[in-house]
């Protein structure tokens, strides 16, 4: 029913006099008059009322806690392992565990443009515009220099509140896969596209019924095409190797491998197949059983990549010098080192890389393919070991292994 004006309710009453007196000039009993007059009061009555707004009632929405003070919002942002915020009209009103390390233990209060300092995130989180839908920035050096996020923002409750739940999550190691993802199909693609374009063009010059006919230069070109395809074969089986061994990563072995009888094997191998320079390797092996848990054809090809670069890379006439030792907390280590040039402090960090070379054209000389160390590097991985390289330049290079040994009494890893 809807409600009178004032207005509407004098003109009423004023309608309803004149009808009244109209009625008793013409003769009528005031009784007569009396029954409708009073039942136009109470019409007039109850239509005013109609529309009177009800007395105040506590709203139900009053009496519940504010998002921030419910008993249950602290354990909510726990529960997420990512850094995750409240910001409340652009100041940082709630932060969880993992922001407050990621960013600091005084961000709760503050501006958010000071906490994260980044152009695209304080430009958004300062806005006090309505927020329709959640967006999602890339940041780049958050936490560290190398550090990428992604931080997804989401407006939470009512618009006059200005409230926004700022998620943070850490997308380096994706980022870092997809990089050396690429780079390793650039790197194999080119590795495998010179000694191919080589055999081809060969191939053009052979076929050449002029050309052809040449012996010497046929078997010239025969033999540098054996060189090339043999390049190929080698840089194919390391790819496979690498892969396995990767792929096999997160299984540690479980054979025991005695490491001092098989770097014998191996050294007495570069003895008999290497010549001259194959002599020049000297083994020192320290009295008793040095057992590993391990995988005795993975620790073979660790122990022929390692005197194999001695052998490219030391001088000749120099002597190579292969050493199993205790190296303390049940720990055994291996080391090998050459007396060569030595490689730069730059050139360290990066030596096991794949297809990374200090010199990158006496390495293809040599027939090396870049991947010995990458190798090296993750069977030591697999085998819970370390690795360290040290070099001098003018004087050589040391490579060190530590494996852990194994329980005497029952044959388990310490």
């Amino acid at each position: 029913m809807n409600r009178l004006s004032p207005s509407q309710i004098i003109a009423s009453f004023a309608v309803l006099l004149l009808s009244t007196g109209a009625a008793l000039m013409m003769g009528a009993s005031p009784f007569a008059i009396a029954l409708p007059v009073l039942a136009g009061v109470i019409v007039l009555a109850i239509t005013a009322d109609a529309g009177t707004p009800p007395p105040d009632v506590p709203d139900a929405a009053m009496d519940e806690p504010d998002l921030i003070d419910h008993p249950d919002f602290a354990s909510l942002l726990e529960g997420i392992s990512d850094p995750l915020m409240l910001v409340e009209r652009g100041r940082i009103a709630r932060a969880n565990r993992a922001a407050l390390r990621l960013l600091g233990a005084h961000i709760e209060g503050e501006d958010a443009r000071i906490a994260i300092r980044h152009p695209a995130a304080a430009e958004r989180l300062a806005s006090l515009a309505p927020l329709a839908e959640p967006f999602m920035i890339e940041l780049v050096g958050l936490g560290s220099r190398d550090q990428r996020w992604q931080m997804r923002v989401a407006p939470v409750g009512a618009v006059a509140d200005m409230r926004r739940l700022v998620h943070l999550v850490d997308h380096s190691g994706t980022h870092a896969a997809e990089r050396m993802r690429v780079d390793f199909v650039a790197n194999a693609s080119h590795e495998l596209r010179t000694p191919l374009a080589g055999i081809l063009g060969f191939i053009e010059t052979l076929a050449d019924p002029e050309l052809g006919k040449d012996d010497e230069t046929r078997q010239r070109f025969l033999k540098i095409m054996d060189g090339e395809a043999r390049r190929m074969q080698r840089l194919v089986d390391d790819l496979i190797s690498l892969s396995r061994i990767e792929a096999e990563k997160y299984r540690a072995p479980d054979a025991s491998v005695d490491l001092g009888e098989l770097v014998a094997e191996a050294v007495n191998v570069f003895r008999s197949s290497h010549g001259e320079r194959g002599r020049e390797v000297e083994m020192e092996v320290a009295p008793g059983r040095q057992a590993v848990q391990g995988d005795r054809a993975q620790l073979s090809q660790l122990l022929h990549n390692l005197i194999g670069n001695s052998v490219k890379y030391g001088r000749p006439g120099t002597p190579i010098r292969v050493t199993l030792t205790e190296g303390g907390s049940r720990m055994c280590r291996l080391s090998v080192a050459d007396e060569g040039e030595g490689i730069g402090p730059d050139h360290l960090p990066r030596l096991t890389e794949r297809f990374y070379r200090v010199d990158s054209g006496r390495s293809r000389a040599m027939g090396g393919t870049g991947l010995g160390l990458a190798i090296v590097k993750h069977i030591v991985e697999r085998h819970r070991g370390r690795l360290d390289v040290a070099s001098v330049l003018g004087k050589g290079t040391t490579v060190t292994v530590l494996l852990p040994l194994m329980h005497e009494a029952d044959g388990g890893q310490v």
